[in-house]
């Protein structure tokens, strides 16, 4: 899984370089956990949901409009000048993870 996650980071960067040259952006989104069905048939909502993401900094699991914004931001000229870039969009859980 970790290893995986390295190689898209590494792939972003690599194409960013490959392709800046052709005016071609390309940036990557590292969600944390994000509320769609396959979560919820996993169990993982209401009471479950807060118990597991409560210790993110934001204190919730996000929610899949949250990210197609993220990616309607990387899509548009709004983001023209990114590019190579890691958008981590995860509630601060890479930041820390308060325990209860």
């Amino acid at each position: 899984y970790c290893a995986s996650k390295f190689a898209v980071r590494g792939m972003t960067k690599v194409a960013a370089m490959e392709l800046g040259p052709h005016n071609i952006r390309v940036n990557s989104i590292h969600p944390g956990g994000v509320l769609t069905p396959m979560v919820t048939e996993a169990g993982l909502e209401g009471d479950v949901a807060n118990q597991v993401f409560g210790g993110v900094p934001l204190g919730r699991i996000s929610q899949p409009r949250e990210m197609a914004t993220l990616a309607a931001y990387l899509a548009s000229d709004d983001s023209s000048y990114s590019t190579g870039s890691e958008f981590v969009a995860d509630g601060g859980m890479t930041a820390g993870f308060a325990l209860a």
